[in-house]
């Protein structure tokens, strides 16, 4: 889930996004977190120096027990970290548990993501948000079709990611009501670089 966020988006930042580039993305949204936190994909763990204060608790969720274990060796913030190995289309908390769900360049890469959009919006609270950022689907004609003939290849290199994900219709029709969004290229090939950021509330 963030095998491609963490270990091959770096190795791959000439050709696509460069990491130092994803760090205004990083502040904006993970600086919007608030309360118990759920975390989804959280890899190696580059988001967590970015929690704020008004953080109570970060529940750091990954699948894979390598990059997680790399996330245990993030330098302490002074913040409780809970790390959970499972996957996002079965997450493992009670219902309307958490304030704040944080996902971050992870949508793309996992293979039940209306599953998991289900899950995120059954733990949160009634008033709990969903930040997120994300790459997908452009709304040009031109760039969709490179996204769409390039995914094929491109999972297979980079851990599963589609680029032609529609990320705003998945968010909404996943029971979310989109607050705010906010969507335009970074520098760097089209097809990789359409982002949508911002937050959602459960419906």
């Amino acid at each position: 889930m963030g095998i491609y966020r963490d270990l091959i988006l770096p190795k791959l930042c000439d050709l696509s996004m460069r990491n130092d580039r994803l760090r205004p993305y990083r502040e904006r949204v993970i600086g919007g977190a608030e309360g118990r936190v759920l975390e989804i994909g959280c890899g190696s763990g580059l988001n967590l120096p970015f929690y704020r204060a008004a953080v109570r608790e970060i529940l750091a969720l990954e699948p894979d027990p390598n990059l997680l274990a790399m996330a245990r060796h993030v330098p302490d913030s002074g913040m409780q970290v809970n790390f959970i190995e499972a996957s996002a289309e079965a997450i493992p908390l009670d219902d309307r548990s958490v304030d704040t769900v944080v996902t971050t360049w992870t949508l793309c890469t996992i293979p039940g993501s209306a599953a998991a959009l289900s899950e995120m919006r059954r733990v949160l609270k009634p008033q709990g948000r969903l930040l997120f950022v994300e790459h997908g689907l452009s709304p040009d004609r031109g760039v969709r079709w490179w996204q769409d003939a390039l995914t094929p290849i491109w999972r297979r290199i980079s851990g599963g990611c589609h680029l032609n994900r529609p990320i705003r219709s998945m968010i909404e029709d996943a029971g979310f009501r989109i607050d705010r969004i906010e969507t335009g290229y970074m520098r760097g090939p089209k097809p990789m670089t359409f982002m949508y950021e911002g937050s959602a509330r459960p419906k």
